[in-house]
């Protein structure tokens, strides 16, 4: 990956194996808008705007540190796509996603919009996620809040999220703040993935879907397989006509083991994106 990290910005030379298009549109991050021809990215209290150039991508930020491991920069894309390539189902959504990469995120601001992700879609779930930003964090730049903090949230009772335009998933983030702490995910980070997804669905509001992608944009572990409608879809193609989303998602880690997360948002990227149009 051919990068220059500079003071205030990252300049990405590799657009083969960077497209924020790709990485942000995929389904696994909501703290971001586009305006124009301008992606902004806000996780936790960070703020960076990436940008198009003949030559490479400008991200510009305070934090380039910070944003060089958000985008997971120091990971070699173009070795995972090989080793995938391999599988003739992964060509054709390769090809289209060719740029995706798998965000490293903070831990308990993706458990949270993943809760709220549940039988939602985007435009709701950034909706009640920048609620959220607006009424508990502080100002980081014009109109761009941080991430309210563990205390902050947990301070609110039910009615509050409801406020929020949460539904029915307010009753699990009441209920998930009494369960966890601010330590949970460190001391959960050791776990096996087997054991560490049975601890998440132990959680409220955390079933197997979003236990899977926890595991996969907050743990950043490979070896699991998110399943949900557009997974099916793409399992009754390419694969076998079941419906049993336990026997797909495990049938799906042992065709690609260690990679199937990255298999994964290939494959889900490629069916919503392009498929569906």
């Amino acid at each position: 990956m051919k990068y220059i990290l500079e003071k205030d910005c990252i300049k990405i030379y590799d657009k083969e194996d960077f497209n924020p298009e790709h990485i942000l549109e995929c389904g696994q991050v909501f703290c971001y808008d586009k305006i124009g021809d301008e992606y902004i990215v806000y996780p936790q209290d960070k703020v960076a705007s990436i940008k198009e150039f003949d030559d490479y991508y400008l991200i510009k930020t305070k934090n380039p540190s910070y944003f060089e491991n958000f985008f997971d920069l120091n990971n070699d894309y173009g070795e995972i796509k090989q080793e995938l390539y391999k599988h003739e189902v992964m060509q054709k959504p390769i090809k289209f996603g060719h740029g995706i990469r798998i965000l490293n995120q903070n831990l308990f601001e993706m458990t949270i919009s993943f809760i709220i992700s549940s039988n939602n879609n985007i435009k709701r779930i950034k909706f009640i996620l920048n609620n959220l930003r607006k009424n508990l964090g502080n100002l980081i730049e014009k109109d761009i809040y941080s991430f309210p903090s563990f205390e902050k949230l947990y301070s609110c009772d039910e009615e509050f999220f409801k406020k929020m335009g949460a539904g029915y998933r307010a009753n699990y983030l009441y209920k998930i703040l009494r369960q966890i702490d601010n330590n949970i995910f460190e001391r959960m980070k050791n776990l096996p993935t087997n054991e560490l997804r049975n601890e998440l669905i132990k959680l409220s509001g955390i079933g197997p879907k979003v236990a899977d992608c926890i595991l996969l944009f907050g743990f950043h572990r490979g070896d699991v397989f998110p399943v949900d409608t557009w997974i099916e879809k793409v399992y009754k193609t390419y694969f076998s006509d079941i419906s049993d989303r336990n026997k797909i998602r495990q049938n799906l880690i042992d065709e690609f083991g260690d990679l199937s997360g990255y298999a994964q948002q290939y494959l889900f990227y490629y069916q919503r994106s392009f498929v569906k149009n």
